[in-house]
C-alpha cells in the first residue's frame, strides 16, 4: 500500500475525517510515529486549505493499531500567510495522539537570507548502501513499507558500543512522489540512534514529536542524518535533518523518546 492511499481521508462532517491505520506501518504492533503525525497533518491540511505543514508537534497519547481512526480539526487562527490548527487523532475507544501546527503554502516562500552552519551527511553512493528489509522479528513490519537504505559499516556496527548517530537514505518508494506530509515519516523513520551506542535494542516508544519542513523536497532521494547527545533520566531526545536531492535542507526534527525497559 503506497503512503498516499495509507494516510486517505474522507470528510465525515466540518472538522472531522475518517481514515485508516493501515497495517504494516507499525514498529512492535504500535503504529509508527510519523506516520501517525502525518494522518493528523493530512487531515489539519485539508481543513484549513493550506498545503504545507511548516511546524507541528504530536504529544502521544496511546498506541495506534490497524484500524477505522477519526481526525477531529479545529482551525485555532488563520491569518494571511499560516494558520494555526489543532488535532486529535482517536481511534474507536481513545485518543492517539494531539497535534498542534502552523500551516502555510512553501512556494509562497521568498528565500531572503541563508546562512548553512553545515551541509548533508556524506554518505556511500546508494547503490553501495544496504536497504534495511522487515523480518518476522526485527527490523519490524514498517520497514517494508518504505525505503532505507543504510552504509554497510552502519549496519555492522548494529548493538554495538559507539556514537548514537544514524544517516543513511531514504525514500518513500521507487515511483511514489514525497510531500511535505511525507517528510514527517522521514523523520522517524531511521533506526534509533541508540541502537548504535551498544544500548538496549528494543522499540523506543515517542513521547513528543516537533518537526520543521523547510522546503518541498526535489524528487529524488532524500539523505536523513540523526544524533542523540543525552540519554538520562530514562529518555533520550533525537534530532533530524533531512536533505534532499539538490542538497536542500528540507526538514528538521527534534523527539523526546522512552529508554527501553530492560
Amino acid at each position: 500500500m503506497t503512503f498516499a492511499a495509507a494516510t486517505a481521508l474522507r470528510r465525515l462532517e466540518d472538522g472531522v475525517w475518517e481514515g485508516s491505520i493501515a497495517p504494516g506501518w507499525d514498529i512492535a504492533g504500535a503504529a509508527n510515529g510519523g506516520y501517525l503525525l502525518a494522518i493528523a497533518a493530512r487531515a489539519a491540511s485539508l481543513t484549513c486549505g493550506r498545503i504545507d505543514p511548516v511546524t507541528v508537534t504530536a504529544h502521544y497519547l496511546a498506541p495506534g493499531k490497524p484500524g477505522r481512526v477519526t481526525a477531529h480539526v479545529e482551525v485555532v487562527k488563520s491569518g494571511r500567510r499560516f494558520a494555526t490548527v489543532s488535532t486529535e487523532l482517536r481511534d474507536a475507544s481513545r485518543p492517539l495522539l494531539r497535534m498542534l501546527g502552523s500551516f502555510s503554502d512553501l512556494d509562497d516562500a521568498t528565500p531572503t537570507t541563508e546562512l548553512m552552519g553545515s551541509g548533508p551527511p556524506d554518505l556511500p553512493p546508494v547503490a553501495e548502501c544496504l536497504p534495511v528489509t522487515p523480518t518476522e522479528t526485527f527490523p519490524p513490519p514498517f520497514m517494508g513499507r518504505v525505503d532505507l537504505r543504510l552504509p554497510a559499516q552502519t549496519l555492522s556496527g548494529w548493538g554495538e558500543p559507539g556514537p548514537p548517530r544514524v544517516a543513511g537514505w531514504f525514500r518513500l518508494g521507487e515511483a511514489e512522489p514525497m510531500d511535505t506530509t511525507g517528510l514527517l515519516v522521514a523523520v522517524d523513520a531511521f533506526p534509533p540512534t541508540i541502537f548504535f551506542a551498544g544500548l538496549p535494542v528494543a522499540w523506543v516508544p515517542t513521547l513528543e514529536l516537533t518537526a520543521h519542513i523547510r522546503a518541498r523536497p526535489a524528487p529524488g532521494w532524500l539523505r536523513g542524518a540523526f544524533s542523540t547527545r543525552f540519554v538520562t533520566g530514562g529518555f533520550l531526545e533525537e534530532d533530524g535533518e533531512v536533505w534532499d536531492s539538490e542538497g536542500r535542507l528540507v526538514a528538521q526534527s527534534r523527539q523526546l523518546a522512552l529508554l527501553p525497559r530492560t
